[in-house]
């Protein structure tokens, strides 16, 4: 259970429109951003959403790996996106790659403001004597 659990909201997103719509584009980036920080993939799903009279359809990525995931949401008619980052830090600690792949993701996006979170996961107890 222990881990390092990264959140960011990303505002004013100022990348190319496609790694707010396209799902097989995006879902690469992610899966490439994540074996690039020396995480391992074991899968990935990334869905695209439908128009809506206020725009294009956003995206959801998500990429399961041996370490736990990573998730990404957009939302292209407001140029927002959120990140969620989750490693496993049991039989290692992974907390560089995980700030890794938040800072690869957030470079991609090119937000004017963001909003980050960190929350450490599981705390692992000292045992009773």
């Amino acid at each position: 259970m222990h881990g390092l659990h990264l959140t960011a909201d990303l505002h004013d997103c100022r990348c190319a429109a496609q790694w707010l719509v396209d799902a097989p584009a995006l879902g690469a980036a992610c899966a490439e951003a994540a074996e690039a920080a020396g995480l391992l993939v074991v899968g990935k799903l990334a869905h695209a959403f439908p128009a809506t009279t206020a725009g294009p359809g956003g995206v959801t990525a998500t990429v399961l790996l041996a370490e736990s995931h990573l998730c990404v949401h957009t939302w292209p008619e407001q140029g927002g996106v959120t990140l969620d980052v989750y490693v496993c830090n049991f039989g290692g600690d992974h907390s560089a790659q995980a700030r890794a792949v938040m800072d690869a993701l957030e470079a991609l996006f090119m937000p004017r403001h963001v909003e980050r979170h960190t929350l450490q996961r599981g705390a692992i107890r000292a045992e009773a004597a």
